[in-house]
């Protein structure tokens, strides 16, 4: 037998429009809620020609908290690397594969790995995300740091000061939907700064994800916000300067699936985080009126940057255009990125094509039991 599967969550737009999908195809896909998710692994054990296609769907987590981004992403790679053993027991294919979801989840490897091969990426700030934290206490050492700059802020602006870099985003190697991402802006010669960040240092309950972009400008706020940020593990990368269209800056979400781009949608925003649940503005990326050569860009780098993950089907990639040149630079990719809202209420095509090649599939996979017979 043979059968697609989706593992997720009920009731959410992602599971409720693949299933949409699948019905117009006429494909029965088996749902598996993630609380049940080793029970369904251990009852796939039974007939050895049963072949499953399975999509991963990412668990929904509850918590605000951003100290909890690292345990959460802990416990979420031992299930991805159950899966995968499962597979070579079970008989299961992938939309993506529990490995090339795991790559991309660490911000860290998936840059270095598309670095490595030449992509034009966001550039990480010398001394941050390429080194430990003890590799950079070694950079420091010795060049006069004092005590107050012991800490990881003031470590930061050295790194700035030195490499004359005096605007940067701040990522967690961990996470997604902007939790813990922070823009920050400084200017040595006068002192002033500005951080543009979702989160918050709550007394009661620590360094949280507010969901709501704030600007703090005070640095007695700033250096300690930017203490506990760092401390989560953090990428440091260049803040450039983004195309523009009526007044907006913007960056692009592409998704890729099987080498096409299936949708490009650009994310509007007048400050620098542009996530569109930060009531930012969706805009189909044909009204910008880009040249043919930069949109060609744009689909080379995103197909060459999948082929980098053996395994990968399906994934969204972030990708600044520079102001002026408008250079192609990949901001991060997602093994999950699939869900665009502006594409699921018009002709869901991302998810459409995802039931195309779970019924490719379906029809081709050989069967064991007749091969069996015929043999």
């Amino acid at each position: 037998m043979r059968q697609a599967v989706l593992l997720g969550n009920p009731g959410t737009k992602r599971t409720e429009y693949l299933r949409q999908a699948a019905a117009r195809a006429a494909v029965p896909v088996l749902f598996v809620d993630w609380t049940d998710y080793e029970g369904w692994i251990d009852n796939s054990k039974g007939n050895p020609d049963d072949r499953y296609f399975l999509k991963v769907d990412p668990p929904l987590w509850k918590s605000s908290s951003l100290e909890e981004l690292d345990s959460l992403a802990g416990e979420y790679k031992g299930r991805l690397k159950r899966l995968e053993r499962a597979a070579v027991r079970n008989s299961i294919e992938f939309l993506n594969t529990p490995l090339s979801i795991e790559e991309l989840l660490d911000k860290r490897v998936c840059k270095a790995r598309l670095a490595a091969v030449s992509l034009p990426v966001t550039e990480t700030l010398q001394g941050w995300g390429e080194c430990s934290d003890s590799a950079m206490e070694k950079r420091l050492a010795g060049k006069g740091v004092s005590a107050k700059e012991s800490q990881l802020g003031g470590k930061l602006l050295e790194q700035m000061r030195e490499q004359r870099v005096y605007q940067v985003f701040i990522k967690p190697i961990n996470g997604s939907g902007a939790a813990g991402v922070s823009a920050f802006r400084w200017q040595p010669r006068t002192g002033r700064m500005a951080l543009y960040t979702c989160s918050l240092d709550r007394p009661d309950i620590g360094l949280v994800n507010t969901k709501r972009l704030r600007r703090f400008s005070n640095p007695s706020e700033i250096i300690p916000l930017l203490d506990k940020l760092l401390g989560l593990g953090c990428i440091v990368e260049r803040w450039y300067a983004k195309a523009e269209y009526q007044g907006y800056s913007y960056d692009l979400r592409a998704v890729v699936q099987e080498g096409n781009m299936d949708f490009l949608l650009a994310r509007l925003s007048k400050g620098p985080i542009t996530n569109l649940h930060l009531n930012n503005h969706p805009l189909g990326a044909a009204a910008l009126g880009l040249p043919d050569g930069v949109l060609s860009a744009v689909e080379q780098i995103c197909r060459k940057a999948v082929d980098c993950f053996p395994g990968l089907r399906c994934a969204g990639i972030d990708m600044l255009l520079e102001k002026g040149s408008l250079r192609p630079r990949i901001i991060e990719m997602n093994a999950q990125g699939d869900l665009i809202y502006q594409d699921i209420y018009n002709g869901n095509v991302i998810y459409g094509h995802q039931i195309e090649m779970m019924k490719r599939w379906m029809e081709n996979v050989p069967d064991g039991r007749k091969l069996e017979q015929e043999g």
